[in-house]
């Protein structure tokens, strides 16, 4: 299994990568959203890839970021009548973030938009990712819906780590508010523990 390729960009199209890694040169699948992170040909470059083996062909797939990935391999992997190249649709509609969100908050509506899902693998999408993106995916979605200042992420992802620990999002974004209100200079960790001490 290739992990990831670190390599000189040799010749880069929307949705193909060609990266020359100590002379062979490697030919990958990416989304549109990796297209946008890589730079030129002639640059080097730190690719993600997953290796898709079929009787008739080894497929390279690339991603510039884990999230984009984990999505991918989360739709190939969990989701029956996704392959690949409709995962590379899903990515190219959406970003990862608001994938989750919509899996989560049951948006068949919204998820069907994307090119190449229709109402039935929307239907599936909602049904087999629903209990695997987890609650905190929503909250992720709507936070990253607003440009978040620092103080803000601090709250964002307090409150991430306590929905992760069984607390519901309501009460554990008033908490984490209320302290950091108080408490202005606070870091991720003391707002977390404070707020485990109220909740």
């Amino acid at each position: 299994m290739i992990s990831f390729l670190r390599g000189v960009v040799v010749e880069l199209l929307p949705m193909r990568l060609i990266i020359d890694v100590g002379g062979v040169g490697y030919d990958l699948n990416i989304p549109l959203s990796t297209y946008d992170k890589l730079p030129q040909p002639g640059a080097t470059a730190t690719v993600l890839t997953h290796l898709v083996v079929r009787e008739d062909a080894h497929t390279l797939y690339g991603f510039a970021t884990p999230e984009e990935r984990d999505l991918f391999l989360l739709l190939v992997n969990n989701v029956s009548g996704i392959g690949p190249k409709l995962a590379l649709a899903v990515l190219n509609g959406i970003a990862p973030v608001q994938f989750r969100g919509l899996v989560v908050a049951g948006d068949i509506a919204s998820l069907s938009k994307i090119k190449g899902v229709g109402k039935k693998t929307a239907e599936r999408i909602v049904v087999e990712l629903r209990d695997k993106v987890g609650v905190s995916a929503a909250w992720e979605a709507a936070s990253a819906r607003q440009a978040l200042t620092p103080e803000e992420a601090h709250v964002n992802d307090a409150v991430l780590a306590l929905i992760s620990l069984g607390f519901k999002q309501a009460e554990a974004h008033k908490v984490v508010r209320a302290i950091r209100d108080a408490n202005p200079k606070a870091t991720v960790e003391q707002l977390v523990k404070e707020a485990l001490k109220v909740l």
